[in-house]
């Protein structure tokens, strides 16, 4: 592809994401599915193209606005040429002509904003602080209260992209042994700082093709993540319940900590999502220890109810804003695609109440979330607290992961935004 049709290619899915139902990541998968002859990298650079867009929301919004000019994707665009790319009026007219497969080409309103943003960059002393940051206004204030004097610092850790961690099924081969296949597949790893499982990897890679992911040895997962699960502190044996397991990404994480030894039971409301971790499951050479139970159906809400006192551990990493995953879903900073925040907390209330009762006397109740607003985390965990004193708070072992909660984020931890309380029943 021309460079002018990948920027009509951003420009036009910019317009979809605005306008869609769904999470940018689907808009552009069913983009990119309709149109099979965009070429891999094209793929990859119409898609770098508009997460960057999305990136940097505020700023080019701040931009349009103090040059007068209307806000949409093509002015977006042509914002982030100039601002970010430093691109000259005669590149952008290029780039604009008019083509097959081109943006159309520039009108007089269009060589204006030029003009007025010829010379500039993306950050200017003017930005207030929140735009420069890109914090959304209704979580401003929460955020500042709660990161203090690091506010800034906290949120611009959230602006780049995510880095790419694997976790290793240690149950199969040691984390040293992946590392060096890998690297025979020329794919460089360095061991997570802080996961006893994992590896991050350097640079763009297709993990498919290796060697270590067609044998079930990784599985892509954030370092984060990975401590949710390891802070279960499961064992070989133990009775396991992960209640909200989505497409099993921790559940294969306990699974390949109990070295396949013991029972877990996998739970969600989305029957599809559990389905898929079947085949992940399978790969990773630890399914027979894993019952899959989708709570949509009534069979197995009837089930859980019988489950008094049966776990020794159980985790629940309940739905949530998602506000710690803004590195890799920057969309979901402006839209909000599912329930709001006052919905979700009632209903993490709820799964949290609905649930005690199945842990063992002695064993654990580990609540997470993917959110670093405290009504999802901090506050909640006090509420159930309050109405439960036969549970009490446990700290992580490692401090410098947090106390008495697990607290991680981009800037300390180089990891996705994350919450964890491990609760153990007197």
């Amino acid at each position: 592809m021309k460079p002018q049709a990948r920027i009509q290619a951003s420009i036009e899915l910019l317009g979809m994401t605005g306008t869609s139902k769904v999470p940018m990541d689907s808009t552009v998968g069913d983009y990119m599915r309709g149109r099979r002859y965009i070429g891999s990298k094209d793929r990859a650079n119409i898609v770098e193209g508009v997460y960057g867009l999305m990136r940097n929301h505020a700023r080019l919004g701040w931009w349009l606005q103090r040059s007068k000019a209307e806000d949409n994707p093509r002015n977006r665009m042509i914002a982030q040429l100039i601002l970010v790319q430093n691109a000259s009026e005669s590149r952008i007219k290029d780039l604009f002509d008019g083509s097959k497969f081109s943006p159309e080409e520039l009108q007089g309103h269009e060589f204006e904003l030029i003009k007025r943003l010829e010379g500039k960059t993306l950050d200017h002393p003017d930005v207030p602080e929140d735009v420069r940051t890109e914090c959304p206004p209704e979580y401003a204030q929460t955020l500042r209260e709660y990161f203090g004097d690091a506010f800034a610092a906290e949120m611009e850790a959230m602006l780049p992209p995510a880095d790419l961690d694997v976790r290793v099924n240690t149950f199969l081969i040691a984390r040293e042994e992946v590392k060096k296949s890998l690297a025979k597949d020329g794919v460089e790893t360095t061991e997570t700082p802080f996961s006893p499982w994992g590896l991050r990897v350097k640079g763009k890679v297709f993990l498919s093709k290796t060697k270590a992911f067609a044998k079930g040895w990784i599985d892509i997962q954030d370092e984060g993540s990975q401590l949710i699960a390891h802070i279960c502190g499961v064992k070989p044996g133990l009775q396991v319940l992960d209640f909200c397991a989505g497409a099993g990404g921790k559940t294969l994480a306990l699974a390949s900590a109990m070295e396949r030894k013991g029972r877990i039971v996998a739970m969600d409301t989305e029957e599809r999502r559990l389905e898929k971790g079947k085949e992940r499951f399978r790969r990773a050479k630890v399914s027979d220890i894993i019952e899959v139970r989708p709570i949509s159906d009534e069979r197995h809400r009837k089930w859980l109810r019988r489950q008094k006192e049966t776990f020794d551990v159980v985790l629940l990493d309940v739905p949530c804003t998602g506000t710690g995953t803004w590195r890799r879903n920057p969309d979901t900073r402006w839209r909000v695609y599912g329930p709001g925040l006052e919905e979700l907390v009632k209903v993490q209330s709820e799964i949290l109440e609905k649930v005690a009762g199945c842990v063992k006397k002695g064993g654990k109740l580990v609540y997470a979330t993917c959110s670093l607003l405290p009504d999802e985390n901090e506050k909640q965990v006090a509420a159930f607290l309050e109405k439960h004193p036969e549970f009490s708070v446990r700290s992580p072992e490692d401090p410098t992961l947090g106390a008495p909660y697990m607290r991680l984020t981009p800037l300390r931890h180089k990891t996705d935004g994350f919450f964890a309380a491990v609760l153990v029943k007197a």
